[in-house]
């Protein structure tokens, strides 16, 4: 018997003849004793069994992660969308789309729109396709990503200052069906095309969250928004096309978003979804396995969780801004930080062998030895220069924040426990440079943590009130 690097014979004496059977260790279903009982009556007759247990690397080969494109000029890929198992499509916060169609050996640079913050992109078909901006528009293309346009006819922005082709979330399905949502910063509103992007429909999501940051549809009529309201982060459910949508969960946690959704390929009924919490407090793993009635939440060892992806129902990976893979096969409960990737956002599953990643890099999980040799490590993202004077802070909070481009920023407060207390502003920054704040501070002696929630992630600075 042959394990790991160990090999025994099993002699059965019957005759001059032999037989030699493989049997692949990694099905869960393998018991050996029955493999001898049922060898016991066949009507071979055999001199020497040799049972080749496939745990050795040299017969059977591991799926791992591996990097498939590296980081970008410092950039984060925060999308990454395979319409098959090799045809692909990568984009980030540095303006840029890469395609790929042989499963990521080999990647084109097809469109560079500087400092505009690409969010997510998604394909119909082969020709169709969508990007997501947080500060250029809604784009579509008809030629497989060679040349992209403006969408203009979405809804104007309603005289609010921000702009209704915000797009955080995007979700294809079917040959002619597409949502998108917006935003993480709010407000909540979802778009939607049933002739492949030709007309659009505008469904003000303000009633059900504050902001929504990921769909997930079914089909046509069903699907799920994710996002934050006043309950924490919010899962939404509609069966009518978006027409009408239901709470299904919330975090009860005040300043939470559930960021990202998947569902289980071997079994649509098991759903997972990511929550980006606040410090002090971990974010978490919520799932589900009846489609979303019931839900269970597991923490998670990263505040700005918001990757999430799993191959079966225990074994998975999560993701923020602060560490690389982090690896569970509990389902959740116990943790380990591979010290592989960073900065992970989108985990796409086609099977339980097959994956990809956008982080820092692109990733691959297979079992191909893709020969990487300078992955893109576990870097954090470059955190705003905050400044808060004077901390102790006395009845009024001051501070300023030098922002590197045009960004969004959400201040809020929290308590030294994680509570919600209030949300100083929530506003749009057109241009790089130092912007200085003040607000009134009336809350009693304490710690205190200011969230400062951006474009590229979330840090809080700790304040104290004597």
């Amino acid at each position: 018997m042959f394990v790991g690097n160990y090999q025994q014979e099993l002699n059965l004496q019957e005759n001059d003849d032999s037989i030699l059977i493989i049997i692949n260790a990694l099905n869960p279903d393998f018991h050996l004793k029955k493999i001898l009982l049922l060898l016991k009556k066949l009507s071979m007759k055999t001199k020497l069994l040799t049972l080749a247990l496939g745990l050795s690397a040299g017969l059977w080969a591991q799926p791992t992660w591996q990097e498939i494109l590296p980081e970008s000029n410092g950039s984060r890929y925060d999308d990454v969308f395979f319409l098959n198992p090799n045809l692909g499509w990568a984009a980030g916060s540095g303006g840029f789309v890469y395609k790929t169609q042989d499963g990521g050996a080999h990647w084109e640079l097809q469109l560079d729109l500087g400092d505009i913050y690409i969010r997510n992109i998604e394909f119909l078909n082969e020709n169709v396709g969508f990007l997501g901006t947080l500060n250029g528009g809604f784009y579509k293309t008809n030629d497989g990503g060679n040349h992209w346009t403006l969408v203009n006819n979405v809804v104007p922005a309603n005289g609010n200052e921000e702009p209704n082709d915000v797009i955080c979330g995007l979700d294809a399905v079917g040959t002619h069906t597409i949502y998108g949502c917006g935003t993480y910063f709010g407000p909540a509103y979802i778009i939607k095309s049933v002739d492949s992007g030709a007309t659009w429909q505008f469904i003000d999501m303000s009633a059900y969250a504050e902001s929504l940051v990921e769909v997930l549809f079914v089909d046509e009529n069903t699907g799920f928004a994710s996002g934050g309201n006043s309950n924490g982060g919010v899962i939404l459910k509609t069966t009518n096309g978006g027409a009408s949508w239901t709470e299904i969960y919330h975090t009860g946690i005040n300043g939470e978003w559930v960021w990202k959704l998947q569902r289980l390929f071997s079994n649509p009924e098991i759903m997972f979804g990511s929550v980006e919490s606040m410090a002090p407090l971990n974010g978490k793993l919520v799932k589900s396995v009846d489609g979303g009635q019931n839900w269970v939440s597991k923490e998670v060892p990263d505040t700005d969780i918001q990757a999430v992806g799993f191959n079966t129902e225990n074994h998975g990976w999560m993701g923020g801004h602060h560490t690389g893979f982090l690896e569970t096969f509990d389902a959740g409960n116990t943790w380990t930080n591979t010290g592989f990737g960073g900065s992970l956002n989108r985990i796409q599953f086609f099977d339980e062998n097959l994956a990809y990643c956008a982080g820092n890099g692109i990733y691959k999980f297979s079992d191909e030895n893709l020969g990487t040799t300078h992955p893109s490590g576990n870097a954090e993202r470059e955190k705003l220069e905050v400044h808060i004077a004077p901390n102790p802070v006395g009845n009024q909070l001051e501070f300023n924040v030098n922002f590197k481009s045009a960004d969004h920023i959400i201040l809020r407060l929290f308590d030294n426990n994680g509570k919600w207390i209030t949300e100083f502003k929530t506003e749009r920054i057109t241009s790089a440079g130092k912007k200085n704040y003040s607000f009134p501070f009336p809350y009693p002696a304490g710690t205190y943590y200011l969230s400062l929630h951006n474009d590229s992630g979330e840090q809080a600075e700790k304040i104290i009130k004597k």
